[in-house]
């Protein structure tokens, strides 16, 4: 109720209806929702056609990154 007196909507109409618990009003899953932490100095990038690994290169995704022996799309694993 904005103002405190008693015109907001009634009882059980509000933001949590109709979806799911935690949601709406601004309770959405937040920033990191749905993503992959990055991957640390340490890891290897993996081409999932031939087995080839190479290390990880800062601030590039290994997605973005072409196997040097048959060209194929890195992966991170």
């Amino acid at each position: 109720m904005p103002r405190g007196d008693g015109t907001g909507p009634p009882a059980g109409i509000g933001c949590r209806v109709g979806r799911r618990s935690g949601q709406g009003c601004g309770a959405g899953a937040g920033r990191t929702s749905g993503r992959r932490r990055a991957a640390s100095p340490g890891e290897k990038c993996t081409c999932p056609k031939c087995g080839t690994t190479v290390p990880h290169q800062a601030a590039v995704p290994c997605i973005q990154m072409s196997c040097p022996n048959c060209g194929t799309q890195m992966v991170r694993k």
